[in-house]
């Protein structure tokens, strides 16, 4: 790739977090991170019953999605190309958003063995059956903070999901939210200088159950932990602080998307009082909507990540 590997705000919080940071990503970035889908990263997504997604609707709103099938719903003809042959489930805002000419961002993931690839493209070629994603960026990812439990695709009993929805999060939202120990958290940036650096962002966090916050007035605070160093989600907010979360209940295919407005801190009390938090991510919730049994995986008993032995809690 002969355009930078990372746009201005992903720079920025990289200068920030560490003195010569910016520089040795600067080198190594474009040798990681590709215009093209490796062989293993084509095979890894064709094996997959699902994949996370991330997106921006007609206001600008990042929305971060799932969408899932019996595997082999996902194949690669070639190296820039990603065919999906699936519809967005009922009640995702991803219904609404994919039309040809879009940006996308996908994380394929496979729990149970805590691999995890990240492509992110341009929708093309939408039908009724599926659609078609042009890659941009191919790269993968640390199995870190990824919880063990085995997705099994499962088609049987669906009903139309109730879908509720409201400018807050309500009881239901906050309990999913408490116990969770993974989310989605979408993200996005259209610099005019960012070329292949920009477009949408969907990333993996994990922690132990109960690591997202929930106050009395329904913001959510979250540690952040040490990743590689990319920064495409913090740098993302770091010049755009619109960003979409997704919540998965395992048990029950709940599927919770929350509209917030992120912010990065970067020091203080709440923050020194969190083992091994980097920083803490703040989120105000400006929407949220919660569709019951729409997800159509079952899961295996969940095994937390080990590297969360050595993390926190909340007080």
């Amino acid at each position: 790739m002969s355009l930078p590997a990372f746009h201005e705000g992903e720079r920025a919080v990289q200068a920030r977090v560490g003195a010569g940071i910016r520089e040795k990503l600067a080198e190594i970035g474009p040798r990681v991170i590709r215009d093209f889908m490796p062989d293993q990263h084509r095979e890894f997504f064709e094996q997959l019953p699902f994949v996370a997604v991330g997106s921006v609707d007609a206001q600008g709103q990042p929305w971060a999605s799932v969408l899932a099938a019996a595997p082999g719903f996902m194949h690669s003809p070639d190296a820039h190309t990603l065919e999906l042959n699936v519809q967005a489930l009922a009640g995702d805002p991803l219904q609404d958003i994919l039309k040809d000419g879009a940006s996308i961002g996908l994380l394929g993931l496979e729990p149970h063995t805590r691999r995890r690839n990240r492509m992110n493209g341009v929708v093309r070629g939408v039908t009724g059956a599926g659609f078609v994603v042009h890659v941009e960026q191919s790269f993968g990812n640390c199995p870190k903070y990824i919880q063990a439990r085995e997705p099994v695709y499962s088609n049987v009993g669906r009903r139309q999901p109730v879908i509720r929805e409201g400018s807050q999060l309500d009881a239901a939202a906050r309990r999913l939210i408490e116990r969770a120990d993974t989310l989605f958290i979408a993200t996005s940036y259209a610099g005019t200088s960012a070329g292949r650096a920009g477009g949408v962002d969907v990333s993996h966090r994990g922690g132990k159950p109960g690591f997202v916050r929930v106050d009395g007035d329904g913001t959510l605070t979250m540690p952040d932990f040490a990743g590689n160093f990319f920064f495409n989600t913090l740098g993302n907010i770091a010049v755009n602080p619109r960003a979409g979360l997704l919540f998965i209940d395992f048990d029950s295919g709940d599927l919770l998307y929350i509209a917030v407005t992120a912010e990065i801190v970067w020091d203080g009390p709440e923050l020194q009082s969190f083992a091994g938090a980097q920083r803490l991510m703040r989120f105000r919730v400006q929407s949220m909507r919660l569709v019951e049994s729409s997800l159509p995986l079952r899961w295996g008993e969940a095994e937390l990540s080990p590297v969360l032995e050595t993390t926190g809690a909340w007080a």
